[in-house]
Order: C-alpha cells, then sequence, then structure tokens
C-alpha cells in the first residue's frame, strides 16, 4: 500500500494532468497522484519530464535497458512496470525487455548492451561504483554526448525510483496489458512467453 494517498485534492491542475494522464497512458499514473500532494513538486517533476524526454543522443533501446537495470536495482517494481509497456509498446524486444532483472544470465543482449546495463548498475550504487575501464569503453563506443546523455538518464531514473520505491508505490499492471494477444502498436512485436 501506498505511503500517500493516492486521492489527492482534485484541483484544476490535477484534474488537467489526470485528463492528460489517462489520454497518453490509458489511466493516471501513481507517482502523479502521488506528487500532487505538493503541486509545485508535480509541476516541477512534469516540467523536467519534459526536458528529458527532447534529449535524444542516446539510442533508445540503450536508453530503455539503463533505465530499468537502474530500477531493477533499486527494486521499482513501478518503474519496471511501466518502463516494459513503455518501451514493449515502442517495438523493443519483449524478451530483453523481460531479462533485465536477470540479464548477466542471458544470451539476449549484446556486449554494449550488457556494458550499458552494467553501467547503469554502477552508477545506481551508493556510492557509485564506476570503473574507469567500463566508462572508457562506453565513451568510446557512444561518443561523449551519447555517454554523458546515458550518464544523465541513470540518475534520472534513480530520482523516479526512489520516490517511488519510498512512497512504495508497486505495479500498476501495464505489463500485463503489453502481453495481451494482439496488444502493442506493432505488429512484429517479439512476444515469447514468460
Amino acid at each position: 500500500m501506498a505511503r500517500v494517498s493516492l486521492t489527492p485534492p482534485r484541483t484544476l491542475f490535477f484534474r488537467v494532468m489526470e485528463w492528460y494522464s489517462r489520454r497518453a497512458y490509458g489511466k493516471v499514473l501513481d507517482p502523479g497522484k502521488a506528487l500532487a500532494h505538493n503541486p509545485r513538486v508535480l509541476w516541477g517533476d512534469l516540467r523536467f519530464e519534459q526536458s528529458v524526454a527532447k534529449w535524444n543522443r542516446l539510442d533508445s533501446d540503450l536508453k530503455a535497458l539503463a533505465v530499468m537495470a537502474s530500477a531493477a536495482s533499486i527494486g521499482c517494481s513501478w518503474c519496471m512496470d511501466f518502463g516494459y509497456w513503455e518501451s514493449a509498446e515502442r517495438g523493443m524486444d519483449r524478451r530483453k525487455l523481460r531479462d533485465v532483472p536477470v540479464w548477466r544470465d542471458s544470451d539476449a543482449y549484446t556486449p554494449l548492451e550488457r556494458d550499458v546495463m552494467e553501467y547503469a548498475e554502477a552508477v545506481t550504487a551508493t556510492p557509485p561504483t564506476v570503473g574507469d575501464g567500463l566508462a572508457g569503453r562506453l565513451r568510446t563506443r557512444l561518443g561523449e554526448p551519447a555517454f554523458v546523455e546515458l550518464t544523465a538518464m541513470i540518475a534520472v531514473e534513480n530520482l523516479r525510483s526512489r520516490i517511488n520505491a519510498a512512497l512504495d508505490l508497486t505495479s500498476q499492471g501495464f505489463k500485463d496489458s503489453c502481453d495481451l494477444p494482439g496488444a502493442g502498436r506493432t505488429g512484429a512485436a517479439t512476444a515469447t512467453a514468460d
């Protein structure tokens, strides 16, 4: 059970956020409901997320793997659920999404993807445990602009996941809707049984 009420005051601002959330995601996101108890925090978060959404130097699949590896390290089931849904909706390989928590034991990933997830875990550790060799490989393979974006995305996911985990926000069932027959926008999505 969430540590704050998920029925915040129904201000005009919250009703607009609620309308947008339903339109964009099919339901009102629990983190939005939680943050709505402090409209300045919610407004700042929404503006920040709009800015983050415009970052485009890092491949979107690598970004998704880094975000989900960070969320898995922190233990944020809400972020894992939403990240799976968001990435599956844009056509990312579902096996890669499902295997993130056990990426070291999966043969689904390229060496670059493995380095990205290892880096995400190292940045997420407290204190960070990033080694020069790993950082150097990623900087060389991605280029400095994408490497900086990767690092920033992991930090952003740390903010999201730590807020959600601390408030005890859990899965809203996004992943479940992806695994329904015929779900998703792309007909070429590679759904495999869990």
